[in-house]
């Protein structure tokens, strides 16, 4: 009896071996993945499995996520983590490195000290645990490697004012786009042609570095100047529409008929238009004088009846708004170092995108700041419009000629003065068929391929040309478009510009990945503050227990059976 026990146990034990030898094996061949999240947080889009199958190359993901991390950050980790792996299981060339830039080794590192100096700066954490407050340094960036080339990669979004939890939860929803977008930068051939337009005392190229170099990295960019209008309209004309895109930056000098007609041309024979204009004339370097205070004027370039015709009027007006970036300005001396403070500055209003709109340019869109910037009124014709970025609610605009001095930083306005008077247009998408400004008018040149009504367009017009300006670092080195070093927080006009760029020339399936919606389960920080030892003793006492249950019940039905 006990002999024929043993030979059945034995039957048993080879049977479950090669049964999960079996399954080992099974699995080894065929990679079998399921998604059992609601949200579907883990399945990859059609969008960025088509680009995977185009990495024919090693791709090396560096993630600075390694080292002891706290709770949200070792989610965004695990997350970052995870969602690589999904890309590897479709190609095995994907390769992934964790790397902690914190480590002594890893910190005195000249490399890590020049991606530093390039903008990926760390995140200072103050963490609360148990009454005691520490500070923990991280760095929420990750670096992709392919064919010698390496962008960064930001896996933290800045959501203004949003506590860390709720950035957390935004970047893992931004997780897949800001990885698929990069790719697709890394593997993309340059086809598309993008010309940044001159001759009317646009912005220098120095302070659109930033803007410029990104670009590049994905279209073709260039110089074109409207100069030769004047003695060769059609020529010109002809040339600029071999470009895709048209960017036009902070004009200061009155535009021609002519170049309004080529240019009115070239949107209507399927040219896409990015203009940021400056309707009001003010600076802020202007203030910089021994009056601390200039005049805002009124500028007109003469454009006025061309966006009538599309659809839009920009107001002669300059906007205030309660919802401000900081200006920063030295207030004394102390010792031989100089003492800066930051204070709100009404005419520099962080501007978000409309709640009602959903778009994929201004989707999940982090603060953008602006400038002197100025209404939009929209106007009804044929013409779809998309308000993509508004002033608050709590806003309002000065009519020009108005007196702006630094004095006013110290003014504590009453917000009565702002209701019912915000929400104001700052950027304008403008979609559909475009009409001519000269439909029913002379033509300023005769050209025989001119067009009274258009193909489908595009248009985005912002009202603020210094939106595109970065700063300089002390060497004079350009800056990312959005830093702002005085306060060392990065806004995101550099995401909105390049969404812009990227929708306008067709990219439109990666920016619909910026729609993805991922809801982590947060605990409740009090809750577990005040239950910590409670939740202890149930996170580690709870599977004792039940381990030590299943192993009562399993010991009593072998017992039993051996009774039998």
């Amino acid at each position: 009896m006990k002999q024929t026990k043993k030979i059945n146990f034995h039957k048993r034990f080879l049977l479950t071996s090669l049964f999960l030898i079996g399954c080992y094996w099974l699995s080894s061949m065929f990679a079998i993945r399921f998604d059992a999240t609601s949200d579907k947080r883990y399945t990859l889009s059609a969008v960025t499995i088509e680009l995977l199958k185009k990495v024919d190359q090693p791709l090396v993901v560096q993630v600075l996520l390694d080292g002891n991390l706290t709770g949200e950050f070792g989610k965004l980790k695990t997350e970052t983590i995870q969602l690589l792996d999904e890309m590897k299981a479709q190609n095995s060339a994907i390769q992934i490195e964790l790397v902690n830039p914190m480590d002594e080794k890893e910190a005195k590192n000249p490399f890590w000290q020049k991606q530093i100096q390039n903008g990926m700066l760390p995140v200072t954490l103050t963490i609360n645990q148990k009454g005691q407050k520490t500070q923990e340094v991280v760095f929420p960036w990750a670096l992709a490697t392919y064919k010698d080339r390496t962008l960064k990669i930001p896996l933290l979004k800045n959501v203004m004012g949003a506590p860390t939890s709720e950035k957390i939860n935004s970047s893992v929803q931004h997780l897949e786009y800001v990885f698929a977008s990069t790719l697709s930068t890394l593997i993309r051939t340059k086809k598309q042609k993008v010309a940044v337009l001159k001759g009317n005392g646009e912005m220098a190229d120095p302070y659109m570095a930033d803007f410029i170099k990104t670009v590049r990295e994905s279209y073709f960019i260039g110089t074109f100047t409207l100069d030769s209008v004047a003695k060769k309209p059609i020529e010109t004309r002809r040339v600029l529409q071999k470009y895709d895109l048209a960017v036009m930056v902070k004009p200061t000098e009155a535009f021609t008929d002519e170049e309004k007609q080529v240019l009115d041309q070239y949107i209507l024979h399927g040219g896409k238009g990015l203009w940021m204009f400056d309707r009001v004339k003010m600076d802020l370097d202007s203030l910089y004088n021994t009056r601390t205070s200039h005049f805002a004027l009124s500028q007109n370039l003469q454009l006025d009846d061309l966006l009538f015709k599309y659809g839009i009027r920009l107001a002669p007006r300059i906007v205030q708004d309660l919802s401000v970036t900081p200006l920063v300005l030295a207030v004394g001396q102390q010792g031989s170092q100089t003492q800066y403070q930051q204070f709100p500055w009404m005419f520099s209003p962080l501007v978000f995108p409309d709640s009602t709109v959903n778009h994929p340019i201004v989707s999940h869109l982090d603060g953008v700041r602006m400038e002197f910037c100025s209404p939009i009124e929209v106007l009804n014709n044929g013409l779809q419009k998309t308000v993509l970025l508004r002033s608050s609610p709590l806003s309002r605009s000065l009519g020009t000629p108005c007196q702006v001095e630094l004095s006013m930083v110290n003014e504590r306005p009453n917000q009565a003065d702002f209701k019912n008077s915000g929400n104001m247009p700052l950027a304008v998408l403008l979609e559909g068929t475009f009409h001519s400004v000269y439909e029913n008018r002379i033509l300023p040149f005769d050209d025989k391929q001119f067009s009274k009504q258009g193909d489908q367009g595009k248009l985005i017009v912002i009202s603020d040309g210094d939106v595109i300006k970065n700063q300089f670092d002390k060497e004079y080195r350009p800056l990312e478009l959005g830093f702002d070093k005085w306060t060392n927080t990065l806004y995101g006009n550099k995401e909105f510009l390049m969404n812009c760029v990227n929708y306008l020339l067709g990219d439109t399936k990666l920016l619909a990945l910026r729609n993805k919606e991922v809801a982590l389960a947060q605990l409740d920080p009090q809750s577990v503050s005040s239950q910590y030892y409670l939740s202890q003793m149930w996170a580690v006492g709870m599977p004792l227990l039940i381990l030590g249950a299943i192993g009562g019940i399993l010991l009593y039905l072998r017992k039993k059976r051996s009774y039998l």
